[in-house]
């Protein structure tokens, strides 16, 4: 009899903790996933519905299940596009990860402690200034009257303004400058925690600079890397800011062209278009977790 008491206390205890347990889970994920649930998930339902839906002839949406909204995204105007975005994006990243590497090395390494604050500070300082007003300022230094053709024709390299703005290579300028914190401060964070002495040791062994890097470094931050690359190449993929403003109407992007659908009242195709880019992205994304996660 006590046994039987003993476990009925028991068991009123841990279903008393769990009810605990699981009342302080709910009351402390609740309202972000609330949150979540409301702006995030809805928007994209509301999405996936109008993707299927219809123009009308003056911009309403008819609620009509279809698939003329994807079947129109694979024509090859818009192929085109796609393309030009990715390769945009894929080598605003390629030189994002040339360009920071070595700073990222050199802040977390070389630099003197002392110094490796200052110059983390100096790596975000762009963060400071609204996106849009760094973007117009490539404007005054890429267009035919800018500094940058004033200072070659006052230095007698060139006779004729070169057409530097409103360019694929404007688009690409732009994007590398604007996404290069985000590819500096995860390589920071993980070069930072590289135990130097196994670069000492690889060199011992008969290891030269090159392939101690390339077999021993570059292995060792391959989750930065990773991380870097995915904070940057998404941004770039749907990027319409920059290629709007230093691109003109001969670089549209993909973000462009979804921009231009929902300004001009074609949700539907519009949506369709947000989908077709969120399966990419995704797809993309599996594809180099996967390549980032096989073993050496």
């Amino acid at each position: 009899m006590s046994n039987l008491r003993r476990n009925s206390l028991t068991d009123w205890i841990a279903d008393r903790y769990q009810n605990r347990f699981w009342a302080q889970l709910v009351s402390l994920l609740g309202p972000s996933l609330g949150w979540m649930a409301l702006f995030f998930i809805g928007p994209l339902l509301i999405m996936l519905v109008f993707s299927f839906a219809k123009r009308g002839v003056y911009g309403e949406v008819n609620y009509a299940f279809s698939f003329d909204n994807y079947l129109q995204s694979l024509k090859s105007i818009y192929i085109l596009i796609y393309w030009r975005s990715i390769w945009i994006a894929v080598v605003t990243t390629l030189l994002c990860l040339l360009i920071s590497y070595p700073i990222a090395y050199y802040i977390a390494i070389k630099a003197p402690k002392k110094w490796r604050s200052v110059l983390l500070v100096l790596a975000v300082v762009p963060f400071w200034t609204s996106f849009l007003i760094r973007t117009y300022a490539w404007i005054l230094l890429l267009r035919t009257e800018g500094l940058i053709n004033n200072f070659l024709i006052q230095a007698d390299l060139i006779n004729v303004p070169l057409k530097l703005l409103y360019t694929d290579w404007a688009v690409l300028i732009g994007l590398v400058y604007g996404e290069l914190p985000f590819m500096i401060l995860p390589l920071y964070a993980s070069i930072e925690k590289l135990d130097t002495r196994l670069l000492e040791a690889a060199m011992d062994l008969g290891a030269n600079r090159i392939s101690t890097f390339f077999q021993v470094t570059v292995p060792l931050t391959k989750v930065g890397i990773l991380t870097g690359i995915i904070l940057v190449f998404i941004p770039s993929l749907g990027c319409f800011v920059t290629s709007d403003l230093l691109g003109g109407s001969k670089s549209i992007m993909i973000g462009n062209l979804i921009q231009n659908q929902f300004i001009q009242r074609n949700q539907p195709f519009g949506s369709a278009l947000s989908f077709l880019l969120t399966a990419l992205v995704l797809i993309l994304l599996w594809i180099g977790l996967r390549a980032g996660a096989k073993p050496e």
